[in-house]
C-alpha cells in the first residue's frame, strides 16, 4: 500500500523508492486525458460485464442441472468433465484456443468443408471477446458449481416434501425451495465478482492478444503492464492501477449495500 505513493511522486528507476519529488495529480490527470486510457477502460467494462454476465448464472443453472441427475456415478462422472478445465494452466488453455482457432484450425477445416470463407479469429478484434468469455466459461463454470452443490445440500428435505405434498412439481420446487435456499451462497459470490469486475483476468488477455486486437482486448492490466514495465513508466502505471483499485473498492461497497438492503444478505 506505500507504494501508491509513486502515483503521486515522480519516480526514476535506480533512484528513490518512493520517488524523487511530489508532482501532486499529474499522472492522474494525464491518464484521464488520454484517450487510449478511455479505450482500455471501455474494454475493461465490456469483457468484465460479459463474464459477469456469463459466468456468474452459468454455475448456478449446471449446479440445479447435476442435484437433478439421480444416479451418483453418472453424477460424479459429468462433475469430474466439468470440473477439468479449472486445472489446466492458463498458458495451456490459451494455447488450445490458438490452435483451435487458428487459420489451419478444427473451426477454420469445418467452415471450409461447408464451403464458407476461412476467418482469422485471433486476428479479428471482433472476434476476441466472444472468444476470450467462451474459453473462460468452459474454464470456470464446472469449478464454480462446487459451493452451490455444497449449498444445496443444506437445504432441509422436509421443505421438498411440504412442497410435494402442496402440489409442486420439479419446476416449482426448485423456484420456492432450490433456489431461495442457496440465495445467501448466490449473493456473496455476486459480491465478490462485482468487486473484481474490473480486474479482467491479465494472463489470458496478455497470451491471447495481439497487436491488431488492442482495439477490443487491451484492458487496463495489460495496460498497465506495457506502461509500467515496458515503457518505465511506473509512475503513470501505478496511478492507473491506483485508480482501477478504487473503482473495485466503490463496486464492492456499493454491491454490499445493495445486497444488504434489498435480500438481507450481505458480506458484512
Amino acid at each position: 500500500m506505500i507504494g501508491n505513493v509513486i502515483a503521486f511522486r515522480k519516480f526514476e528507476p535506480g533512484g528513490n523508492l518512493f520517488g524523487e519529488e511530489w508532482v501532486g495529480l499529474r499522472y492522474v490527470k494525464l491518464f484521464l486525458n488520454d484517450p487510449t486510457f478511455w479505450n482500455v477502460f471501455t474494454n475493461t467494462l465490456i469483457l468484465g460485464g460479459l463474464t459477469l454476465l456469463f459466468c456468474f448464472p452459468l454455475p448456478i443453472v449446471l449446479a440445479l442441472l447435476l442435484n437433478e441427475v439421480r444416479r451418483r456415478a453418472l453424477q460424479r462422472f459429468l462433475q469430474s468433465v466439468t470440473y477439468l478445465p479449472h486445472f489446466l494452466s492458463i498458458v495451456i488453455v490459451a494455447g488450445l484456443v490458438m490452435q483451435i482457432t487458428s487459420i489451419d484450425g478444427p473451426i477454420n477445416a469445418f467452415l471450409g468443408y461447408i464451403g464458407s470463407e476461412k476467418i482469422s479469429f485471433i486476428q479479428d478484434p471482433d472476434w476476441f471477446r466472444t472468444i476470450y468469455v467462451g474459453s473462460e466459461v468452459w474454464q470456470t463454470v464446472g469449478w464454480g458449481t462446487i459451493l452451490y452443490l455444497a449449498a444445496l445440500t443444506t437445504i432441509d428435505d422436509q421443505l421438498y416434501e411440504a412442497a410435494r405434498m402442496d402440489g409442486a412439481g420439479r419446476w416449482r420446487q426448485i423456484w420456492h425451495v432450490t433456489l431461495p435456499g442457496i440465495r445467501p451462497t448466490a449473493v456473496t459470490l455476486l459480491i465478490l465478482n462485482i468487486g473484481t469486475f474490473m480486474a479482467v483476468g491479465f494472463e489470458k488477455v496478455f497470451l491471447l492478444y495481439n497487436p491488431l486486437t488492442y482495439p477490443t482486448a487491451d484492458v487496463i492490466s495489460t495496460y498497465v503492464y506495457r506502461m509500467g514495465l515496458e515503457a518505465s513508466n511506473f509512475s503513470y502505471a501505478a496511478a492507473i492501477g491506483l485508480f482501477e483499485a478504487l473503482v473495485g473498492l466503490v463496486l464492492i461497497l456499493s454491491a454490499n449495500v445493495i445486497s444488504r438492503r434489498t435480500v438481507g444478505t450481505s458480506l458484512w
